[in-house]
């Protein structure tokens, strides 16, 4: 990494959601997917199923989708003006037929007081379209016809982002520091089902579904500034992040911690406005990576990089650049990176399965931390037992959101048995729904592999039945 007060990057890079059951339709065309050159690592052919040290007989990773959307973006970031210009293209290639474009404005949702995101004028394949908005975080732009599914759209818009102050969220300025997650038109389509439109909440969780995506970023700060953004850096100003299912940029001024652990490197950046060690965020970052390769299999990506930043409580995560607020380096930083896996590498619809990413996280949290049992020891309130599987819609202004999510979901994992069972289910669910958008059936079906009656002891905690 840069030293202090240099332009810094965290090198992230992130693969695409596999679609699902769109193979057949993309086979029947003649347009092919633009190359790109991918910054994940190359691996070399494994047999279709291998049984570690363990016994664990483990399928094949499933690799990306070599059709997936392909961004670039231009940003000129302004924190002294709480102001943010872009403009993007994105190159779209559906799995199904579409008659729209629909993207979501997230920013623009209730947990975002504060800021904005106001779009400009956008064109599909050079021609302006009209727009509609049936809320203020979707923006949906009718095509005039049926677009085929294995033929590519091109759309280009411009937006301006106004920064919310000091907001404990994944949007906020806080004096010259700007973190920025989920914070520009983003597609929300989900491979093999089509755009997901679920409307925002005001939990401060988990905000889109998306497939994974190709970026090019340049990003524009003022002189002395260091930028954190998904991708490696290949020039002053740009960066490039193939395959990742968000971008996450944190610019400002920072004091860097760097590490190995194996063969990834480790970078914890804090803000100079903050008092913390950021040795103390590094060194458990690096033990629960060594510790959730070993679970759940290999880290595929060659950086981790943690930005604390004023104005935040606890985590947010994005593939490989996460944002954390002063102090969370306990608990939160397994957790966090916990959800490498459990929705970077293997995504979820977060507004209709909020469990499949924060139990699961929260389960490589206990398992990193040995604390396990306290987990399973809590009681779960009244309106939240036997509703872990229940979307966000349901838990809107509920107070037992974190018990009926995060730790009702770990209790259903923990009901199973042996605890290195549940890894092994978890290391194949993993391997089977890697780059892909998974569902609560696909996660069920991976514990069936292990668990034969994993659906008998699993459904209470999901429906109550």
């Amino acid at each position: 990494m840069p030293a202090r007060r240099k332009v810094a990057v965290a090198a992230l890079a992130l693969l695409a959601a596999c679609s699902s059951g769109g193979g057949a339709d993309r086979a029947t065309t003649t347009t092919a997917p633009t190359t790109s050159t991918s910054t994940a690592p190359t691996t070399t052919t494994a047999p279709p199923v291998s049984v570690d040290a363990t016994g664990c007989a483990v399928p094949r990773r499933a690799r990306p989708d070599p059709w997936r959307p392909r961004y670039r973006l231009r940003l000129d970031l302004r924190p002294g003006e709480r102001l943010v210009t872009g403009d993007q293209t994105v190159t779209f290639t559906p799995d199904r037929p579409t008659d729209r474009l629909v993207f979501r404005l997230w920013v623009n949702g209730p947990s975002f007081t504060g800021g904005s995101i106001d779009p400009g004028e956008v064109t599909v394949d050079g021609m302006v379209r009209p727009t509609e908005r049936p809320d203020a975080t979707t923006l949906v732009v009718p095509l005039g016809r049926t677009a085929p599914s294995g033929r590519a759209l091109v759309a280009s818009l411009p937006w301006t982002l106004h920064l919310p102050d000091n907001l404990n969220s994944r949007v906020s300025r806080a004096g010259d520091t700007v973190r920025m997650g989920s914070f520009f038109p983003l597609l929300g389509w989900e491979p093999g089902v089509g755009w997901t439109t679920e409307p925002p909440t005001t939990a401060n969780a988990e905000t889109s579904t998306a497939p994974t995506a190709d970026f090019d970023l340049e990003i524009n700060a003022p002189p002395g500034t260091q930028v954190f953004a998904t991708g490696r850096q290949t020039a002053p100003t740009r960066w490039k992040a193939d395959a990742v299912r968000d971008v996450n940029v944190v610019a400002g001024h920072f004091r860097v911690a760097e590490a190995e652990a194996g063969p990834v490197h480790v970078a914890v950046a804090v803000a100079d406005a903050l008092p913390d060690d950021p040795h103390r965020f590094l060194t458990p970052a690096v033990a629960a990576l060594d510790d959730f390769a070993r679970r759940f299999g290999p880290y595929p990506w060659p950086s981790y990089t943690i930005a604390v930043t004023p104005a935040m409580r606890g985590g947010i995560e994005y593939p490989m650049l996460v944002s954390a607020g002063s102090g969370s380096f306990g608990r939160s930083t397994p957790h966090e990176v916990g959800h490498m896996w459990f929705y970077g590498l293997v995504g979820n619809d977060q507004a209709r399965d909020p469990w499949v990413d924060e139990g699961l996280a929260t389960w490589a949290e206990a398992r990193n931390m040995g604390t396990l049992a306290s987990f399973v020891a809590q009681t779960i309130p009244d309106d939240a037992k036997g509703r872990t599987g229940a979307p966000m819609t349901y838990w809107e202004g509920r107070a037992s959101y974190y018990r009926g999510v995060y730790v009702q979901g770990l209790q259903a994992l923990a009901a199973l048995g042996d605890p290195d069972r549940v890894d092994c289910a978890l290391r194949v669910f993993v391997a089977r729904n890697a780059y892909r958008v998974a569902t609560t059936d696909d996660l069920l079906q991976a514990l069936e592999s292990v668990f034969p009656d994993a659906r008998r002891v699993v459904a209470p905690y999901l429906t109550g039945g």
